[in-house]
């Protein structure tokens, strides 16, 4: 009989400040656990606190990111170092509200070169703050989504409609939403208002960032359909 080498688990970063009073934390282990069992994988999560990461954060040991709800973070700037790497590194990446926020700043920085992009939760007063109070806050509340038909996120769902929860207060500065999504980064999702709810980067492999939390399905008891996508990715390269 053919002997089957054991899969080595799937690496995954965590990228925030664990706290197990929010949802979405409690809920994340959990949508790990069903996606894998969905999927025969081992996965092995590591939460990555933001202002331990650096220049010597050993990033690249892992196959891919999720940068998860919780902002502010304690360092804006170490959540994005992990971001900045997993889209130059062409390695599976996740954003998760605050994680959604925090992808966009990164790609204003770093990509697009925009030295002065800030988060409005931060630096409410700057000039080019690409990240903007909610005209209506979502907090604890589910809404619809609409998919952009053809997008790998579509693909993930296979539907056009979806319905998510939500625990935010900041999305993309609408005045700045023509420059920031002109290029590679496009939008994805939107709700019945026309609201940019999702992401994804053109020419990655897998770099998703919703606004919604697709994780809390997983307190219901029911695999996320984006985060199994996203362990798929990482064990992709591997086949």
């Amino acid at each position: 009989m053919p002997v089957t080498t054991p899969q080595p688990p799937v690496r995954i970063a965590l990228i925030g400040d664990y706290d197990p009073q929010i949802t979405a934390h409690q809920a994340i282990p959990k949508a790990l656990e069903l996606s894998a069992a969905s999927l025969d994988l081992k996965v092995e999560a590591q939460w990555l606190a933001t202002e331990q990461i650096d220049a010597g954060t050993p990033l690249e040991r892992f196959d891919g990111f999720w940068c998860v709800p919780g902002s502010p973070y304690r360092s804006y700037e170490g959540a994005m170092r992990a971001i900045r790497f997993a889209r130059e590194q062409q390695r599976p990446f996740l954003g998760t509200c605050a994680g959604f926020q925090h992808a966009l700043l990164e790609y204003a920085r770093h990509a697009l070169g925009w030295s002065d992009a800030e988060h409005g939760e931060i630096a409410p007063q700057a000039e080019r703050a690409v990240l903007s109070p909610l005209s209506c806050a979502l907090v604890e509340v589910r809404g619809t989504v609409y998919l952009q038909e053809g997008s790998q996120i579509a693909q993930v769902y296979s539907t056009l409609k979806i319905e998510e929860g939500y625990h935010c207060r900041y999305g993309l500065n609408p005045q700045l939403a023509p420059l920031l999504l002109s290029q590679g980064l496009h939008a994805v999702g939107h709700d019945a208002a026309g609201d940019l709810r999702a992401v994804e980067l053109a020419g990655h492999p897998f770099f998703i960032g919703t606004l919604f939390q697709p994780e809390r399905a997983a307190l219901a008891g029911s695999v996320a359909p984006l985060v199994s996508a996203l362990l798929n990715a990482c064990r992709g390269p591997r086949q």
